[in-house]
């Protein structure tokens, strides 16, 4: 792969498998002679997001976005194709994934940390940056089970910007706290993008929102890639076929 591309996506298709109800995809399991449909969530896709790049993903509900995020950070895998991805990836897209309620937000930043891949060491460098960022000082060290949900999602997004990602994937999950802290999360991640050189991969239905961070754009619609170029272009291509019911 090329040292400057960290994600490249060749002729990618993932199929999944649709059964009747759950008592069938169990048996499924077991014997080949169960019906099932099949569905192409991600269909022969292909593209390449080189280093520093700032791309949006568009496309309405089941258009293949989020399957395109699970297969980048392993959580999926393709049924055919290829895919190479080259550097740290940070996802943003479950904040609270991994937590242990049990465990103390300090606890819990060493789990999650170790989770994505770094030593005690590396976490410990970061500690204070995710405590401050999180602006959890007073409750760090209380259980993460007497947390609001918006604590807890203020913790998850503040480990993940901090642990020096070389990609970053969000998925709309920029609704974290009141505005002042969103607006610090948006200031947060515009830093990393343009002072840090990371690599940002941005789903969302609001265009708006991707051109604050974005220069390129993809579409998606039922699984296929129908659109790759300038964040403009895309934005005001997707805001036709909206308006026009061509997704």
């Amino acid at each position: 792969m090329d040292k400057d591309v960290v994600i490249k996506f060749n002729h990618v298709t993932k199929r999944y498998k649709l059964y009747k109800n759950d008592k069938q995809r169990l048996l499924g399991i077991f014997l080949k002679k169960v019906k099932y449909k099949e569905k192409n969530a991600v269909d022969d896709v292909t593209f390449d997001i080189k280093r520093g790049e700032s791309v949006a993903i568009f496309g309405k509900n089941g258009a293949g976005k989020s399957t395109i995020l699970k297969m980048i950070t392993g959580v999926a895998f393709q049924t055919t194709g290829d895919i190479e991805v080259n550097g740290r990836v940070s996802a943003l897209l479950e904040l609270t994934a991994g937590f242990d309620p049990e465990f103390t937000g300090r606890e819990n930043i060493y789990l999650k940390g170790q989770i994505l891949g770094l030593n005690d060491s590396e976490i410990k460098k970061i500690e204070n940056k995710i405590v401050n960022f999180a602006e959890l000082e007073e409750y760090i060290d209380q259980p993460v089970r007497t947390y609001s949900s918006g604590m807890k999602a203020r913790l998850g997004f503040s480990i993940n910007v901090n642990i020096e990602p070389e990609i970053l994937i969000v998925d709309e999950a920029l609704s974290v706290g009141d505005e002042q802290f969103k607006n610090k999360c948006i200031t947060k991640i515009n830093k990393l993008i343009k002072k840090e050189n990371v690599t940002l991969l941005f789903v969302t239905h609001s265009t708006a929102t991707a051109t604050e961070f974005c220069k390129r754009g993809l579409i998606m619609k039922k699984g296929k890639l129908i659109f790759d170029g300038d964040i403009k272009d895309a934005e005001a291509k997707y805001k036709d076929m909206i308006k026009n019911k061509k997704l």
